[in-house]
């Protein structure tokens, strides 16, 4: 719930944030990597995150993603200029990230197969809610505070979160080296507590140093003495100080001493894989993240991007049968699971157009303000995380294809119904709610059903991998689809508005204008359709072993 809560939560702070590092509000284009940033984050590191947490403790991942993430907010909450602002989101997003494919593992690890639907059911369900608190939550934080203080909210949520985990894994014995098997000849481990303990004291002065070179605080960058380690070297960067370059030594001698606990692990996860997977879906988010859908479909540098991509894509390709031990193992992607991302990257494109389009809707049909636009779309979201929990109760009793081409079938409806609305819809309450809700429900239901028959296929040995891809498929078809339906959209827009008169009253723009909304409406029902046809045929038959 704290990743998606801050995935939403910036929509309604982007202006603030761009203020507080400089960008003009006409420099809306600027902002771009704010978002962009995160998701690449999110979705880049997610396999290789899904894989660690297949090779060490579930908790180990969980807490070392929750550190990632209270580090990115503060890094994020302190920046007072664009790339210091984008590097804090980019790790808000690697850390943020973490967390799903690992916690759906643990679900994995502590129920059967036949009886998981429920618990994953209520994650994706929390998940969801997470999308329906964060813009409330930013909302709230807004009418007291600036956005700094959201950041500072999520930091603070970290570290009650990372406490509750540590204080529920301590009965746990940990693995030799605190990651994984031993590697090399023994050590005498009193000289392995003394180096880790060197070493995360050095990486907690390193931390405590940024911090405070980015926060600057007036009474010591004013003093005559004090001042001294915060004169940048060059320019105002505020890391470009002796107390930045300070931060920095001490991080890299951290990152040396504990290089053996870590370095290992590494090697057995595939860190060449992960790279070239990794970029490859870096090209993508980065590609279709940052197009502006009034003008292109892909990016400006989405050209170059999309074929070093697809080469990226050849490479982890190549490098998967080659390798003794792949980033995705053998056999995660047999039975149900390559199915499964299917569904789960038509159920993402579904998903996000009625994000997007639901409130651009009420804006242009009701004249609504921003927030009122937002509040018709919590009808919808209100309605997904208890499609989430019902989806994982049914799913023990009729079978994962069923439940999700169910939902799925409900949501195409739903979005086609939608595809025709027009100026007076959204004044009839009772008829646009139940829509909403139906459509809400139904993508909610193949969340779980997705996620079941991914882990029942996958080896007990890569359920963090599968996890993983359950959800950056999930990801990209949100990204691109919501990129492809607008462009589409717009399209159509462009020509309605083309075949006007010049002197055509408002009413017939605005018409003009609802065009496009129909057409990305449409493309949603098409995407939800081809997900139920995909999970009736095939996620409803369970693998033979």
């Amino acid at each position: 719930m704290l990743a998606a809560a801050d995935t939403y939560v910036v929509v309604l702070a982007l202006t603030d944030m761009m203020a507080g590092v400089g960008l003009p509000v006409d420099q809306l284009q600027r902002a771009a990597p704010i978002i962009s940033g995160f998701l690449l984050g999110y979705i880049a590191v997610l396999p290789l995150i899904g894989r660690l947490a297949d090779l060490v403790s579930r908790q180990r991942v969980l807490m070392a993603c929750l550190v990632v993430f209270i580090l990115g907010s503060a890094i994020t909450a302190l920046a007072v200029d664009l790339p210091v602002l984008v590097t804090g989101r980019v790790v808000q997003g690697v850390g943020g990230g973490g967390l799903v494919p690992a916690t759906l593992a643990l679900v994995a690890d502590r129920w059967p197969a036949d009886r998981r639907g429920l618990p994953l059911g209520v994650v994706g369900g929390v998940q969801e809610l997470g999308s329906v608190l964060g813009p409330l939550l930013g909302a709230a934080i807004l009418a007291v505070a600036d956005w700094r203080a959201i950041f500072w909210f999520n930091a603070t949520a970290g570290v009650v979160l990372l406490l509750a985990i540590w204080a529920l894994s301590r009965p746990q014995t940990p693995p030799s080296d605190g990651f994984g098997p031993p590697q090399g000849p023994p050590r005498r481990p009193e000289t392995i507590t003394r180096r880790r303990a060197v070493a995360r004291g050095l990486g907690a002065l390193a931390t405590a140093l940024l911090l405070l070179a980015l926060a600057a605080p007036t009474a010591l960058t004013t003093d005559v003495t004090w001042g001294v380690p915060f004169v940048p070297f060059v320019g105002d960067a505020r890391l470009l100080t002796p107390i930045g370059l300070t931060a920095a030594l001490l991080a890299l001698a951290a990152i040396a001493l504990s290089a053996r606990d870590w370095w290992p692990i590494l090697t057995r996860a595939d860190l060449p894989g992960a790279a070239l997977l990794g970029g490859s879906l870096g090209c993508v988010v980065l590609t279709f993240a940052a197009a502006d859908p009034e003008r292109e479909v892909v990016g400006p540098a989405g050209y170059v991007l999309l074929p070093v991509g697809a080469l990226l894509a050849l490479g982890y390709l190549w490098r998967h049968r080659t390798s003794t031990s792949p980033l995705v193992p053998r056999g995660t992607m047999r039975g149900r699971t390559g199915p499964a991302l299917l569904v789960s990257l038509a159920t993402g494109a579904a998903l996000v157009a009625v994000v997007v389009d639901v409130p651009l809707l009420a804006r242009l049909t009701t004249r609504a303000d921003q927030t009122a636009a937002a509040l018709v779309l919590v009808r919808f979201l209100l309605a997904v995380p208890v499609g989430a929990v019902i989806g994982g109760w049914w799913t023990r009793r009729t079978g994962d294809g069923i439940v999700a081409g169910a939902g799925l079938l409900l949501a195409a409806a739903g979005l086609w119904e939608m595809s025709r609305w027009g100026l007076g819809s959204l004044d009839d309450p009772a008829r646009s709610t139940i829509t909403l809700a139906a459509v809400g429900f139904g993508l909610g239901l193949a969340l779980a059903p997705v996620n079941n028959a991914a882990l029942a296929d996958a080896p007990d040995d890569a359920h963090g991998t599968a996890s993983s891809l359950v959800v950056v498929a999930r990801m990209v078809g949100m990204v691109v689809g919501l990129a492809l339906l607008t462009a589409v959209g717009l399209h159509e827009y462009y020509r309605a508005v083309d075949a006007l008169p010049l002197d055509a009253p408002a009413s017939e723009q605005v018409a003009a204008a609802v065009v496009q909304v129909h057409t990305v409406f449409t493309g949603a029902a098409i995407a939800a359709l081809v997900g139920a046809v995909v999970a009736v045929g095939l996620l409803g038959r369970r693998r033979v072993a």
